[in-house]
């Protein structure tokens, strides 16, 4: 485990805290479409992304959803953050992108760190700034962009965290995310091709204009 955690985050941790966390955490593996997270649920640890892709989505009182972030390599769930420093139930559910791993730390770890290791406080505020600058971005996208521009960052920003120019989603799975029908996605991506900035394959697309 410990190889895996310095590659992951020996620049951002010291070694020492390296060590403890290796000593303590668990390892859980996934693979892509497993539910990590549901909402309501009670957490009683706090993940470390080590490899792979998990997208963080709310759902309404409808049950519809809307996707918030991505976390990729490296990254912490800042909702996760919250519910585990507040002792409450989980207002997010997190769905793997990729087959992945991560390393589960005890909640009772977080505080005690928080004190005894200032590059572990650090991430931690660090990872709510982020987390929080990407969820007003997503609340501009929402405000200000239209749909056609919403779905080209979507799947920007899909690739982005994936590493690769190529998006392995169905238009429905697509529509999932955006909270709309596969019909207007089907619509949009066919317009996005017209103008050579994707390609579509059969549950492919290509992105061109990245």
């Amino acid at each position: 485990m410990k190889e895996e955690l310095l590659q992951a985050y020996g620049f951002i941790f010291e070694n020492e805290l390296i060590n403890e966390i290796a000593s303590i955490a668990s390892f859980k593996k996934f693979k892509a479409d497993d539910y990590l997270i549901e909402i309501g649920d009670n957490i009683k640890s706090m993940p470390l992304l080590i490899e792979g892709a998990i997208k963080i989505l709310r759902e309404d009182e409808k049950g519809d959803e809307i996707l918030l972030y991505f976390l990729e390599r490296g990254d912490t769930c800042a909702m996760t953050l919250t519910c585990c420093l507040g002792k409450s139930k989980s207002k997010i559910r997190a769905i793997a992108e990729t087959n992945g791993t991560l390393v589960m730390i005890p909640i009772e770890k977080m505080e005690e760190w928080l004190t005894k290791y200032k590059s572990w406080r650090n991430f931690v505020f660090d990872s709510y700034n982020v987390r929080l600058n990407e969820m007003l971005e997503a609340i501009d996208t929402l405000a200000f962009m239209n749909l056609d521009e919403r779905l080209f960052k979507y799947l920007t920003d899909k690739a982005k965290v994936l590493g690769t120019t190529e998006i392995l989603n169905t238009h429905q799975q697509i529509a999932y995310d955006m909270n709309t029908s596969r019909v207007v996605i089907s619509r949009i991506l066919k317009s996005l091709e017209l103008q050579n900035k994707i390609k579509l394959n059969r549950n492919k697309i290509e992105i061109l204009d990245f």
